[in-house]
């Protein structure tokens, strides 16, 4: 299988790359992004095609499947060219800046293999505590899932994180969009935003290092927390999760480990990877073998809609218009 990978200066580049360069049989073999530099650097050390221009590179070489990365800002011309192209591919979150944006490609990707890496379904924590909430619903869930600094990002050459015109905004959409989605499997697909409140005190840049955002859906309720404000590694977090069900009160105090206590008080401690960053290898083997064998992927363009109708309902709760800090 003949893939490619566009946007390639996105700091996600290597969480998909290396899983796909340890599967027999699927072979790199063209690579692009905007700056120059990358694109030339990328090629030689892949031994691949390299073109600044993805339309170029595309036509040239003609993947079998696209990894699509990039700045926000320009993800929903990528898709709409490979969507046209006729050309499987994969779109990074959260596929464009708004939720128009999202509705625009879900239409236009009708009939077309077009995936979105809302890589914790992929794991066995998501689809573990989907079918604990189908036993009885979500009552109460919180997930705190605090990142390293903002600076990640000008480190990894991605400055373009930190602008709201950009990218949409910052710890909300960009850490948060696992947990708006997980708010629609949880709570149902009638839930809303009830509150929401961000900041940008910790670094002062436009985007919000912090956010609290509440779901609702009657009586049950659920909390996310996300920022730039741990001082770990890249991949490390401060995290803990929480979900209540009638029959379980579910406990994730790591990135490995699920506590499930029974209301009698018993616990059963399991491990379980609890994150978004060890999916990756796990969403790229299944989206290249569905797109390969002609199966839908796990998760669409579609999906990405009802989400992004969440993530501006959040944003407009706390009154940052667009991503940006109020002025």
């Amino acid at each position: 299988m003949r893939i490619a990978f566009i946007g390639a200066s996105h700091w996600h580049l290597p969480l998909y790359l290396e899983p796909a360069l340890a599967i027999p049989g699927v072979a790199v073999v063209g690579v692009s992004d905007p700056d120059a530099r990358v694109t030339t650097a990328l090629a030689a050390q892949l031994g691949c095609a390299g073109d600044p221009d993805y339309r170029e590179l595309c036509r040239r070489v003609k993947p079998d499947f696209v990894f699509a990365l990039g700045r926000h800002v320009d993800m929903p011309d990528e898709a709409r060219f490979l969507i046209a192209e006729g050309i499987p591919f994969a779109l990074e979150k959260p596929c464009g800046m708004t939720a128009a944006d999202a509705a625009a490609l879900a239409k236009a990707a009708a009939g077309s293999f077009a995936a979105v890496p809302l890589v914790m379904r992929d794991g066995d924590y998501v689809p573990f505590l989907v079918d604990e909430a189908a036993r009885g619903g979500a009552q109460y869930a919180t997930f705190r899932f605090m990142a390293g600094f903002a600076s990640r990002y000008t480190a990894a050459g991605c400055d373009w994180m930190l602008d709201p015109a950009l990218a949409g905004g910052g710890a909300a959409i960009n850490l948060g969009i696992h947990f708006f989605d997980l708010a629609l499997q949880l709570l149902g697909p009638d839930v809303t935003v009830g509150q929401a409140t961000m900041s940008n005190a910790a670094w002062g840049h436009p985007i919000e290092d912090y956010a609290a955002v509440t779901f609702r859906n009657g009586s049950r309720v659920m909390l996310m927390e996300t920022g730039y404000v741990f001082p770990g590694p890249t991949s490390t977090f401060d995290m803990h999760f929480v979900v209540r069900t009638p029959n379980r009160y579910i406990v994730a105090p790591d990135q490995q480990t699920v506590d499930v206590y029974e209301l009698d008080g018993r616990v059963e401690r399991r491990s379980m990877g609890t994150t978004n960053v060890p999916c990756y290898p796990r969403f790229v083997r299944d989206v290249l073998a569905r797109a390969r064998d002609g199966r839908p992927p796990v998760a669409s363009l579609a999906d990405m809609v009802p989400i992004m109708n969440l993530v501006e309902a959040a944003y407009a709760a706390a009154g940052w218009h667009g991503g940006r800090a109020p002025s």
